[in-house]
């Protein structure tokens, strides 16, 4: 038997992803969602936003405790309970034999799983590498890129402090100048959050940092209209995605960015630490690694890889958060994410004092938003959330963004019945 059992995980490891069977049908990008629902989840109708009996499934396929009522995925999400299976199968498989299975049987499956991610990003799989997080991709190419001094980056106030304070190393370092927005949110005016980016650029502008979704509100940014602009002056754009990805609908070439980094352990559910950076193929060849390559100006995606010993389990676990992405859609999820934002704040926006920091409207956000009550501090706020009703968020006093409130973040597994109660203590609290 232990033989047995070894030589499945091992077949599994091998192939890159054991398969659901035993949990749901085999699946796919294409796969037919009306067989899904038909065989899998009895009175479901057609998985619509408001389709209660497929996200009541969804809901299920997670572990999470019912107290606290999380309503702060922005951090980070956790993962469907097939996806901590997997990754606690791959775990054991390692400890098997850690330097056997981890080398030569699990490290066999990265190249599928890039293939998969690239698929699922809309690039070329030669244009993604695997690493832990967006702060590590994003560090790699502002540390990565040939700057000297006087070469100006242009960012904004509101993006986030481990990227502001990478720039601000290298300010320091090297002598760039770092050229500053101060956005007004919530914004739902486009045109102007391009001009506020492109007033700021002059013929010494090198690079453009741009948040695509900002952490603190859940605003997005016009990210394809602000890189066709810099793009038409020469300079070069990075796209912050830690937010955006596997959250709204869209591939990583439409934002027609330089480079890319995002966490794919926050909208994607993959196991925690888990992350990808791209870097369009012609630009691969000029940015240094941020960890040392025998080939540091290659022209290999894979040169931004060498950790040395990494955890093999949670990043060949990624593989089965893509499968269960795909088994909700991508459009799907995005507008249950949106009909979830919308559910509770359309319910206190009105409320005497209750003050939303994020727009309803759909091209400006989506799941994240963002409250504050007139006479509250924010700490009170949260603690008020927390204390009465059992709810967690995430206070936030961001100080350079002139940005105050609590974060409130759904995701796919919250009921609408869980934020009958965040509406209940909004509106009790706002009363007092």
């Amino acid at each position: 038997m232990a033989n047995r059992r070894t030589f499945v995980k091992t077949a599994g490891a091998i192939a890159g992803g054991l398969t659901l069977a035993g949990m749901m049908p085999a699946f796919g990008k294409d796969m037919d969602f009306q067989q899904f629902l038909k065989h899998n989840i009895p009175g479901a109708k057609d998985g619509n936003g408001s389709d209660e009996d497929f996200w009541s499934w969804v809901k299920n396929s997670y572990t999470v405790s019912d107290t606290p009522i999380n309503l702060n995925n922005g951090g980070v999400s956790p993962q469907p309970k097939i996806v901590q299976d997997m990754h606690k199968q791959y775990l054991d498989l390692c400890n098997d034999g850690p330097s056997y299975y981890m080398w030569r049987i699990l490290d066999q499956g990265r190249e599928p799983l890039r293939t998969k991610l690239a698929e699922l990003a809309g690039c070329s799989a030669e244009e993604i590498a695997i690493d832990r997080n967006t702060t590590e991709a994003i560090n790699t190419v502002i540390f990565g890129l040939n700057m000297k001094a006087g070469d100006e980056v242009v960012l904004t106030k509101q993006d986030y402090p481990n990227m502001i304070n990478a720039w601000k190393q290298r300010e320091k370092r090297d002598g760039i100048k770092l050229v500053w927005i101060d956005l007004e949110l919530p914004s739902e005016d486009n045109e102007a959050i391009v001009k506020k980016f492109t007033s700021a650029f002059t013929s010494k502008t090198r690079i453009v940092h741009i948040t695509h979704v900002i952490n603190w509100t859940g605003q997005i940014l016009p990210a394809r209209d602000i890189a066709r602009k810099a793009h038409a002056q020469g300079i070069e754009v990075l796209v912050d995605g830690a937010h955006s990805f596997a959250h709204f609908e869209y591939k990583i070439p439409d934002l027609e960015c330089d480079y890319f980094g995002t966490s794919l352990h926050k909208w994607l559910c993959a196991p925690l630490g888990s992350g990808m950076l791209y870097i369009k193929k012609e630009k691969i060849k000029d940015i240094w690694p941020l960890l040392s390559n025998d080939n540091p100006n290659s022209e290999d995606i894979r040169k931004f890889e060498s950790l040395g010993t990494r955890n093999m389990a949670s990043e060949m676990a990624i593989s089965t958060a893509i499968d269960f992405h795909y088994i909700i859609g991508a459009k799907r999820k995005e507008d249950r994410l949106r009909f979830l934002k919308n559910y509770w704040a359309e319910k206190v926006e009105n409320i005497p004092g209750v003050k939303l920091v994020t727009s309803l409207k759909p091209e400006f956000s989506c799941a994240l938003a963002m409250v504050a009550i007139d006479g509250i501090t924010v700490s009170d706020l949260e603690s008020k959330l927390y204390t009465k009703y059992k709810i967690h968020t995430s206070p936030i006093n961001w100080e350079l963004g002139n940005i105050h409130g609590v974060r409130v973040t759904p995701n796919v597994y919250t009921s609408t019945r869980e934020l009958d109660i965040l509406v209940e203590a909004i509106t009790d609290i706002a009363k007092k």
